[in-house]
C-alpha cells in the first residue's frame, strides 16, 4: 500500500510516537518562522528555556502586523525582535520586506521539509510541498530550541482537481468551493492534500492562495505537489537547487476524497460573517459596495497585481468605492514598480498601502458603519474589519478589482477575454531588508534591547488538586480568536503585555468578562462547537490564564487553540454528551475534585459538580502522556525547563 505525500514527508520527520490516526506524534521542525504580533511572546518564551542559539535549520522573524505606529510600543516591539533575532541565530525580515507567508515562499521555503510559525495562515508554505503548521508562539520557541513539535497523526483527505479553470475564475474560488463542502470545522485533524491533473494547470502562487485559506477549515495543514511548476518558480527566485520531485504513490490510500473539476466552477465569495458561507456570484446579486480590500497573505503575489493591475487599467475607481491595495512583498511592489503595474493602480484611483499585513489584521482601512467591504483576504468575522457592523465579502483579485470600477458585485467573467498571465522566468531578487544574525562568537556581544511595554510571561502553577470556582462566562458555538482576543490598532500593540492586553478579552462577548474573571480569583469558561476557531494567536489562551481561567468546558475545541490552552496549563475539557451544555450558566458554582489524581491516573472521563443545580455533568479530559505531563506541570514552559535540566 502507497503512503500519501503527507504520510511520506511526516514520516520522514516523525521522532516520537507510531504513525497511527489519531494518535499524538513528534516530529522534527526543519524551519520556524514568526511574526511580530506573536513573536514577542515568543522570543521571550525562548529566552526563558535558556538554550543560547536556535537549533533549526532556518528559523526566520517577520515584521508585518504591527506596522503601524502610533506610539511606541510597536517600535519597540520590533527593535527587541530584531536583537533577540541577531543574539540566537534568526534570520530577521525588517518591517516593509513584506508578509511573512509571502516572503517565506518566495526566499525560505523549501519542497519536503517542516515548517511551524506562529501564524495560522504558515500552511502557505504547502503550495510548494511543505509540511507548514501554523502553532502557538510557545510551541514555536520549544521548536527553536530543538524540541519536537506534537500534532494528532493526521487523516489525509484527497481533493483531486481535474480540469483547468475558466477566464477570470480564480485559486480563490477553489478553496471557496472546498470550504463550502467541508465547513470551518471539517479540516480538524486532517491534511487537505490535492492532486490530480489539474494541479499542473495551477502556478504556485495561486497553489499557495488554496493551501494558505485551508487554515479556514481548520485543517492542520495543506499540501500539493512538488513537480515542475514548483522547480520553475524556485528556479525563478534563483533557488532552484532546493527543489526535489515530490507526490504521493498512486496507490496511496486516503481517508477521504473531494473531486473538483475547475472548469465547472464559477466565481464565488463567502458571505459575512464565515468563510464557509459561500455563495456564487449569482446568489448575492449585484449589491451595491463601499470598499474593497486586495491584498494579505492569500492574494498578494506578483501573479494576482498583474490581473489586478490589468482590469484597472485604464479605468477609474467608482466615485463610491475606497480601492486599497497592499503588494505582498518587497520584492512584489518593486517588480509592480518597474514593470509599470503600480502606474496603473495608482492611475485608476487605489489607495497603495505597505507590503504587510493591514487592513486583513484590523490594522486600518476599517469599512465606515454597516458598510459592504470587499476583500481578498481569508476571514470575514464579524467585527474584524474594525467595524463592528461591517459587511465583509471574501472573493478573489479578479472580482474585487472589476467590482471596484462598477461599484456594485460584478461577475469578473463580464471582463471579457483573459490574456495569458505568466510569471517572469526571473523575479528581482534583493535580500537587503533580511538581517543575518551575528556569528556564533559574536552572539554574547550582542544586547536585547527591551521597552516599558515588554512584560514577562504570566505565572503559571501545577495543577491543583481540586477545582472549585464559578463560571465566569458562557458563550455559543463558533467563538473565534478573535472573539477571545480581539485584533485592530487599539490592541496589536499590546501583544507583548499580557496584564495590559487581557483587558480585552471577550470583551466583543462582554465587556465586563476582565473585570469579573479577574475579581473571581479563578473561573471556567463554558462553550459551545467548534471553540478558538481562527487565528493561532496564543494571546487567546495567555490572557485568559492571567485572568485566572483554570478551565474551558466546551462542546469541541478548534485543533491550534486546545493546543495553546494546554501549553498555558489550562485544562481543556468536553462534554460527553453536547446536551449538558444546557445545564451550566453563567455565574454557576463549579467543582472538579480530584482532578490533578485522576489526571495523574489517566482517567479520561471526569466529573463536573454544578453546585449550583445539583447536576452531575460527565466531560471528558482527552490528553496523552506528554499533554498530561505539560498541564500537571502548570504549562508547557514549566514542563520544558524541567526536561531541558
Amino acid at each position: 500500500m502507497g503512503l500519501t505525500l503527507t504520510e511520506k514527508i511526516l514520516k520522514d520527520h516523525i521522532v516520537d510516537g507510531e504513525m497511527i490516526k489519531g494518535n499524538e506524534i513528534g516530529i522534527r521542525i526543519d524551519q520556524t518562522l514568526t511574526q511580530d504580533a506573536t513573536g514577542t511572546m515568543a522570543y521571550l518564551e525562548f529566552e526563558a528555556m535558556g538554550v543560547p542559539r536556535v537549533k533549526t535549520e532556518r528559523s526566520v522573524a517577520y515584521i508585518d502586523h504591527n506596522t503601524l505606529q502610533s506610539g511606541f510600543e510597536n517600535a519597540d516591539d520590533h527593535r527587541f525582535i530584531g536583537s533577540v533575532a541577531k543574539k540566537h541565530g534568526i534570520y530577521f525580515s525588517r518591517p516593509g520586506n513584506g508578509i511573512c507567508h509571502q516572503v517565506h515562499l518566495e526566499r525560505f521555503g523549501v519542497p519536503g521539509k517542516t515548517l511551524i510559525g506562529s501564524d495560522s495562515h504558515t500552511p502557505t508554505g504547502g503550495g510548494i510541498g511543505m509540511i507548514a503548521i501554523g502553532a502557538g508562539g510557545l510551541d514555536v520557541a520549544v521548536a527553536m530550541g530543538g524540541g519536537a513539535y506534537y500534532i494528532t497523526c493526521p487523516k489525509v483527505v484527497k481533493v483531486e482537481l481535474t480540469g483547468k479553470l475558466s477566464p477570470w475564475v480564480a485559486a480563490k474560488d477553489v478553496i471557496l468551493e472546498v470550504l463550502r463542502i467541508m465547513s470551518v470545522k471539517g479540516g480538524v485533524g486532517k491534511v487537505i492534500e490535492y492532486c490530480g491533473e489539474g494541479v499542473k494547470t495551477l502556478s504556485v502562487p495561486e497553489r499557495a492562495t488554496i493551501t494558505n485559506m485551508g487554515a479556514e477549515l481548520g485543517a492542520t495543514t495543506s499540501i500539493f505537489p512538488s513537480d515542475e511548476i514548483t522547480k520553475q518558480f524556485l528556479k525563478a527566485q534563483g533557488r532552484e537547487e532546493v527543489w526535489t520531485p515530490l507526490a504521493a504513490d498512486e496507490d496511496a490510500v486516503y481517508d477521504e476524497e473531494i473531486k473538483i473539476n475547475l472548469s465547472e466552477l464559477a466565481p464565488l465569495a463567502a458571505c459575512p460573517h464565515m468563510p464557509d458561507n459561500v455563495k456564487s456570484v449569482k446568489e448575492i446579486g449585484n449589491i451595491k459596495i463601499d470598499q474593497v480590500c486586495i491584498g494579505s497573505c492569500t492574494n498578494s503575489s506578483l501573479l494576482d497585481m498583474m490581473k489586478v493591475a490589468h482590469i484597472l487599467r485604464g479605468k477609474t475607481v467608482h466615485p463610491d468605492v475606497s480601492l486599497s491595495i497592499a503588494p505582498g512583498s518587497k520584492q512584489v511592489l518593486n517588480m509592480m514598480a518597474q514593470n509599470g503595474l503600480l502606474s496603473d493602480l495608482i492611475d485608476a484611483g487605489a489607495r497603495i498601502l505597505e507590503s504587510a499585513c493591514g487592513p486583513c489584521i484590523g490594522m486600518g482601512q476599517s469599512p465606515n458603519s454597516k458598510g459592504i467591504s470587499l476583500r481578498t483576504f481569508n476571514r470575514n468575522f464579524e467585527g474584524r474589519s474594525g467595524t463592528k457592523d461591517g459587511q465583509i465579502y471574501l472573493v478573489s483579485p479578479e472580482m474585487a478589482a472589476i467590482s471596484a470600477i462598477t461599484g456594485v458585485l460584478t461577475d469578473p467573467r463580464e471582463i471579457g477575454e483573459m490574456p495569458d498571465f505568466k510569471l517572469p522566468e526571473e523575479f528581482v531578487v534583493n535580500d537587503n531588508m533580511i538581517v543575518l544574525p551575528a556569528d556564533e562568537k559574536d552572539m554574547d556581544s550582542v544586547e536585547i534591547l527591551r521597552g516599558p511595554n515588554i512584560k514577562p510571561y504570566p505565572e503559571t502553577a501545577p495543577l491543583v488538586k481540586d477545582i472549585k470556582c464559578k463560571v465566569s462566562l458562557k458563550v455559543e458555538d463558533n467563538i473565534t480568536t478573535d472573539h477571545i482576543m480581539p485584533a485592530g490598532a487599539k490592541i496589536l500593540p499590546l501583544r507583548s503585555n499580557i496584564p495590559a492586553i487581557s483587558q480585552h478579552c471577550f470583551t466583543v462577548c462582554d465587556e465586563k468578562f476582565p473585570e469579573r474573571a479577574k475579581s473571581l480569583g479563578q473561573s471556567i469558561i463554558v462553550g459551545g462547537a467548534n471553540y478558538g476557531q481562527g487565528s493561532s494567536r496564543e494571546h487567546a489562551a495567555l490572557a485568559p490564564l492571567y485572568l485566572g481561567i483554570k478551565a474551558v468546558l466546551v462542546k469541541s475545541f478548534a485543533r491550534i487553540h486546545r493546543a495553546n490552552l494546554i501549553n498555558a496549563g489550562i485544562l481543556p475539557l468536553t462534554f460527553v454528551n453536547e446536551a449538558d451544555y444546557d445545564k451550566i450558566s453563567e455565574g454557576d458554582e463549579i467543582e472538579i475534585l480530584n482532578v490533578r489524581a485522576d489526571i495523574e491516573a489517566d482517567k479520561t472521563e471526569l466529573t463536573v459538580t454544578n453546585k449550583t443545580t445539583g447536576a452531575q455533568i460527565p466531560v471528558l479530559c482527552e490528553l496523552t502522556g506528554r499533554t498530561k505531563d505539560i498541564i500537571l506541570a502548570g504549562g508547557l514552559l514549566d514542563y520544558t525547563r524541567e526536561n531541558l535540566k
